[in-house]
């Protein structure tokens, strides 16, 4: 045993812990919330059965019917809270106890502010969670579940404190009585736990609780059963790392979150010591859960517990040792509940290295390294910055191998290659970091690696680099397939890492809101009756029209297109998709979102494939007004004359002058303006000008603007012969013109509502019978929005996957 009275221990007192597994549970609760909440709505059937079984279970103890609810709510309510506060004044917990007593008061507003809520909002809720006790207003859920789950988590946890056990004991034996007597329901008692549990969650991650790990002496004990007699041992408040989002520092490798130790032992030997803490894991095992959900076909470790965290970082750190690279020496691993201890040699520690003075050589020892490693099947999986390190003597190391793993796939093995590329290409420059890679992996590897060479492979870190350029990427794999060129080789295709992207994200938003939309808005019976009239043959003409418009709209956009880049099925395939964007955009947008979007994957920058759907959509309107500037004319309709609301536009256009104005008053607003949004501006307008400056394309696009116009408003005039009424095709175009105009600026999708409005009260005021205008509305809407949803999607997938959108 070590003489305790020669041992010089110097450790900080532990200070609160704001651990982020409570900001998990508590989102975990709203989860919660909300499932049984959907639960009482939706499927109240399962809900009513899950009560009648538990009545018909409670048929034993119905003599404490007899018993008023509000007794045994009051009971338990005073047991709970009196234990409770005893065990925390008893042991001191001063500051645990003025929480605990805040999340009950909290608890009982909450439950108080979510009643009036759901009586004020959603009625059919309100109902479904109503019970014999309880009332639709203020009163809707039970506070004392509300109160006293956020009194119970504050006070907690239970593991550490016997009365927060069995508080939590006697809350749901009360509720399961509440229940079984039908005095709450069960979705009441439900919803209202997981509101007052995610409350208590919130309230003890801003308070913070005390830390549980070992400190001091408890430390000391734990090394000793490694057999380290400890002679001191000091706190290292020191962080020698960059690391911003979790404490890391070369010292122990990098380990997150952790706290370091120098300790000598009696017999004058120097080691590291780390301890992870379990509560300052969560936020590392939510890293990992992230990156495990955020790639896709790549493994990762998921360490559920900081035991596991670092023994798996002592055998890693072993196993480079066995692979003859230099690293950290461990010396041995000490686990207790609450912490982990990982012991290292102090004569092994690491060093950060200067990255301003990196060069081509370095480069290669620290590739050579990752190789050696790679080829033993270990890898590292997040090379940042901070991992390039050196030992004593200079010896360049890669750092920070807790996140790494052995036994790893080629597709591991790339990724790793990939980030220390790119970080080298960042620092020292791509030519050399592409000579020194070459030197040493060999131009195959190269060749093989290339389709990892993405954003989501790049750990951010390394993107915040002052040297980081957006084009880095896509330079590197330039040049990696100008070498596959002169070595005759073939770069394999692009794989697939993201599981999310921007794109897949907004295509899952779009089939939401469209489904929403089909759900709440469609009519089935009306449009199955307006079918059913129709002439067959007539409506099979507005169908033939509304393709011809899909052939007019690719025309304009594709003669604006470069001849090189023009690609008539992809051009097509977009203007269908288009309808697929709109049902859940307001009308024009969803097609403009998707010809930008073609456009960028058609090889175009931002501004020039801006400028080009802007030109298109100029040349739609500009073909719009032509049509009914010429065919007002022609017939003599006065019906434009009174469209343009004169006062309303003065007004307007007065207004955004006035504000242009006052903002070039201002000097930093000024400023702002003329630096960054006015050069951009030139440059859109150069680039649109550039665009219109075309008089050939420019005419093809607007006879194809013109031929999407008409043949939109011919199918119209089809729907309404489908339906026995012969107007004048020319009228008939002019009036769906300008009723389509005004319908569209509702901002609903597609229209939706005020283009059905607009062009029945149109042709009704015309002449032509409310029911047949209605039908021919709902005909013309099925062809031109309710058919192109599902076509749109099915266009969307080709264009998805084939990479132009």
């Amino acid at each position: 045993m070590t003489d305790r009275t020669d041992m010089h221990i110097d450790d900080v007192a532990p200070k609160r812990t704001h651990d982020f597994g409570d900001l998990t549970r508590a989102a975990l609760s709203l989860v919660g919330a909300v499932i049984v909440m959907v639960f009482a709505v939706y499927m109240g059937g399962i809900t009513s059965g899950v009560e009648a079984d538990v009545h018909t279970a409670a048929q034993a103890i119905n003599w404490l019917a007899d018993i008023p609810s509000s007794v045994l709510q009051q009971l338990a309510t005073v047991i709970i809270v009196v234990t409770v506060l005893i065990q925390l004044m008893l042991a001191r917990e001063w500051l645990v106890t003025l929480t605990a007593i805040a999340g009950m008061l909290a608890g009982y507003l909450a439950a108080w502010g979510l009643s009036i809520l759901i009586c004020t909002t959603n009625r059919m809720l309100a109902i479904s969670v109503v019970s014999a006790t309880t009332l639709l207003d203020s009163g809707l859920l039970p506070g004392i579940y509300t109160a006293m789950a956020a009194f119970l988590t504050t006070a907690g946890p239970r593991r550490i404190r016997s009365s927060v056990k069995w508080g939590w004991n006697i809350l749901y034996a009360t509720a399961a009585l509440m229940v079984m007597l039908s005095w709450h329901s069960v979705s009441g008692v439900l919803v209202a736990f997981f509101a007052g549990r995610a409350l208590g969650m919130i309230v003890r991650f801003a308070v913070g609780t005390r830390s549980t790990g070992i400190w001091g002496e408890e430390l000391v004990n734990a090394l000793q059963d490694i057999g380290l007699d400890v002679a001191t041992l000091t706190r290292n408040q020191e962080l020698h790392a960059r690391v911003r989002s979790l404490n890391a520092s070369l010292d122990d490798d990098l380990v997150e979150g952790s706290r370091i130790y120098d300790m000598r032992t009696t017999s004058g030997k120097r080691y590291v010591v780390s301890v992870l803490d379990a509560q300052t894991h969560t936020a590392g095992y939510l890293k990992q859960l992230w990156d495990w959900l955020r790639f896709t076909g790549i493994a990762t470790r998921r360490d559920r517990n900081v035991c596991d965290t670092v023994q798996h970082h002592f055998a890693m750190l072993l196993a480079l040792s066995a692979a003859g690279l230099p690293a950290m020496a461990p010396y041995g691993v000490a686990d207790t509940e609450e912490s982990a201890v990982l012991v290292l040699d102090a004569h092994t520690g690491e060093r950060p290295t200067n990255l301003n003075i990196l060069t081509r050589d370095d480069a290669v020892e620290y590739m050579r390294f990752l190789d050696v490693a790679n080829r033993r099947g270990y890898t590292h999986r997040r090379i940042t910055p901070d991992t390039l390190a050196r030992l004593d003597g200079g010896i360049p190391v890669i750092a920070g191998w807790h996140n790494g793993d052995s036994g790893s796939s080629g597709a591991n093995i790339a990724l790793d290659k990939v980030q220390l590329l790119a970080l080298f290409a960042a620092l020292i420059g791509v030519d050399d970091a592409l000579s020194a890679a070459r030197e040493v992996w060999g131009e195959q590897t190269l060749l093989q690696i290339a389709p990892f060479l993405q954003k989501v492979a790049i750990p951010s870190p390394t993107r915040a680099l002052d040297s980081w350029d957006k084009q880095l990427l896509k330079t590197l794999q330039t040049s990696i397939t100008a070498m596959a060129d002169d070595e005759q080789n073939d770069v394999p295709e692009s794989v697939t890492l993201a599981r999310f992207s921007w794109r897949s994200m907004l295509t899952m938003l779009l089939v939401i809101v469209a489904v929403v939309v089909v759900f709440t808005q469609l009519k089935p019976e009306e449009i199955v009756a307006a079918l059913r009239n129709a002439n067959p043959t007539m409506a099979l003409i507005c169908l033939a029209f509304g393709l011809c418009s899909w052939i007019g709209s690719s025309v304009s956009l594709g003669a604006l297109v470069e001849r090189g880049k023009r690609r008539p099925l992809g051009i097509f395939m977009s203007q269908v998709a288009g309808g697929f964007a709109t049902v859940s955009m307001p009308a024009g947008v969803g097609p403009a979102f998707v010809n930008l979007q073609f456009l960028r994957k058609s090889g175009y920058r931002n501004t020039t494939a801006t400028a080009i759907m802007s030109a298109v959509m100029a040349v739609y309107y500009l073909a719009y007004f032509m049509l009914l500037i010429a065919i007002g004319l022609f017939t003599g309709k006065h019906t434009l004359s009174g469209t343009i609301p004169t006062n309303t536009l003065v007004i307007v256009l007065g207004a955004v002058g006035a504000v242009l104005a006052i903002a070039m008053m201002i000097p930093p607003l000024r400023h702002m303006i003329m630096q960054r949004l006015v050069p951009v501006a030139k440059k859109y307008f150069t680039q649109l000008l550039n665009v219109l400056n075309q008089p050939a394309e420019l005419a093809v696009s607007i006879c194809g603007g013109l031929v999407q116009n008409i043949t939109t408003g011919l199918a119209f005039w089809s729907a309404l012969l489908a339906f026995g009424v012969h107007m004048n095709p020319v009228e008939t175009i002019f009036v769906f013109m300008l009723a389509y105009a005004l319908g569209s600026a509702v901002p609903t999708p597609g229209g939706l509502g005020g283009v059905e409005a607009a062009l029945t009260f149109a042709f009704v005021a015309v002449g032509v019978p409310q029911g047949v205008a209605l039908s021919a509305t709902l005909l013309h809407r099925v062809v031109f929005y309710w058919l192109r949803i599902p076509l749109g999607a099915l266009a969307m997938q080709w264009l998805n996957r084939h990479n132009l959108v």
